[in-house]
């Protein structure tokens, strides 16, 4: 079962990561350092980046849940 978690895991970081990577610079961080915030922005979200962020938010509930799971089988030793 601990195996089960800690492939998990590992999975969805890399999705986590590939997501955040994704997402549209907000503007004020490191995005309009290099370049980023030339571009003009929209007044809203698009649903494409509704959807990314909905997308986003289930991966770091897996991935909460994940961490949570293998900390608790680790600590009664299963």
């Amino acid at each position: 079962m601990v195996t089960v978690f800690e492939v998990l895991l590992v999975l969805s970081s890399l999705i986590l990561i590939l997501l955040v990577l994704l997402h549209k610079g907000r503007g004020g961080g490191l995005s309009d350092m290099f370049g980023g915030g030339m571009s003009s922005s929209s007044g809203g979200s698009s649903v494409a980046e509704r959807n990314l962020d909905r997308i986003t938010v289930g991966i770091g509930g897996i991935w909460i849940a994940c961490i949570v799971g293998l900390g608790l089988l680790l600590k009664t030793g299963a």
